[in-house]
């Protein structure tokens, strides 16, 4: 069996060993050395056109992340290559840390008790009412669906928004663009985990945002171009939204100019709300290739019309 490798990452080394370790009956090579054309499988990350153009005998395409629009475009050989993606791996637990924290960082109001601090005041503001602090999560997939049970439990209304629908217990859950209104009106905090498509990018906008409450929190942990900035901007100027916590950007590393950086009621995290853990995927994608070459079917295949 032949695998060829690719990372856009610094630490393909790392992920070269895990998988001469996981799968010791395999012949694993980096690309450009090794040849993409005798692949039976590759493994990548942010992979070159080039490379994907080559793949003219590969079984399948197993991608480093959860996230696939790298290959939106993507010029593969056959347009029935399977692209399989990373399911959790650890990062679902990541998430729901990042987001819980997000929330209770807005419900709790500590960005105000920071303000008090630089001004050295001591003034304890009155508790919020949680059952009117409603949170929404866009995206019902495996992230979003572990970050709203998460918050459900925390005792928080929650209204979840994805594209076909997903019941999760005591998560007001809503599906379709007919729908979105129900979700964004209700939400003190908007949690984004949607995936970049043509139907989503772009789609956290000033009309989108504005129909926010009045004070509302923006948490996009998902991809970066499905937030116009300067829609962002100019809301949280106008004090329509209080807070941004953002996580992914249009350009990563994000540039150091940018207006981000510097804005009082932005936070900026680089992209590390869920890293990719390299033995826990690793060991999901040796398995999963065992049971292609037995001729079993495996799941996290995208579908490219869908883009996930």
């Amino acid at each position: 069996m032949n695998i060829v490798f690719y990372s856009a990452n610094t630490n393909g080394a790392a992920w070269l060993d895990a998988l001469s370790r996981a799968m010791p009956e395999a012949k694993i090579g980096a690309w450009p050395k090794t040849d993409a054309g005798e692949a039976d499988y590759a493994i990548v990350w942010k992979p070159p056109q080039e490379l994907l153009a080559a793949l003219a005998k590969a079984k399948a395409v197993f991608n480093l992340g959860a996230g696939v629009d790298a290959f939106a475009e993507a010029p593969t050989p056959r347009r029935d290559l399977p692209i399989i993606r990373l399911e959790d791996a650890g990062m679902a637990e990541q998430m729901v840390e990042y987001a819980c924290h997000a929330v209770l960082r807005c419900y709790r109001e500590l960005d105000h008790y920071a303000e008090q601090q630089r001004a050295a005041t001591w003034r304890p503001r009155r508790r919020l009412d949680k059952r009117s602090f409603g949170i929404g999560v866009l995206g019902l997939g495996v992230m979003g669906a572990a970050v709203a049970q998460a918050l459900v439990r925390f005792g928080f209304p929650v209204f979840g928004w994805s594209r076909t629908g997903n019941t999760i217990a005591g998560v007001a859950s809503h599906a379709g663009p007919g729908e979105l209104d129900a979700v964004l009106a209700r939400a003190r905090v908007l949690i984004c985990l949607l995936p970049s498509t043509r139907e989503t990018r772009g789609l956290l906008d000033r009309a989108c945002l504005s129909r926010l409450p009045r004070g509302a929190c923006v948490v996009n942990l998902a991809r970066g171009d499905l937030l116009i900035e300067q829609d962002l901007v100019a809301l949280l100027n106008e004090g329509h939204l209080s807070a941004a916590i953002l996580d992914v950007f249009r350009d990563e590393p994000l540039p150091p100019q940018h207006a981000f950086w510097h804005h009082p009621k932005i936070t900026v995290t680089p992209h590390i709300s869920a890293a990719t853990l390299i033995d826990e995927s690793v060991e999901q994608i040796a398995a999963k290739i065992r049971r292609l070459e037995r001729g079993l079917p495996v799941t996290g295949s995208v579908a490219r019309e869908r883009g996930y």
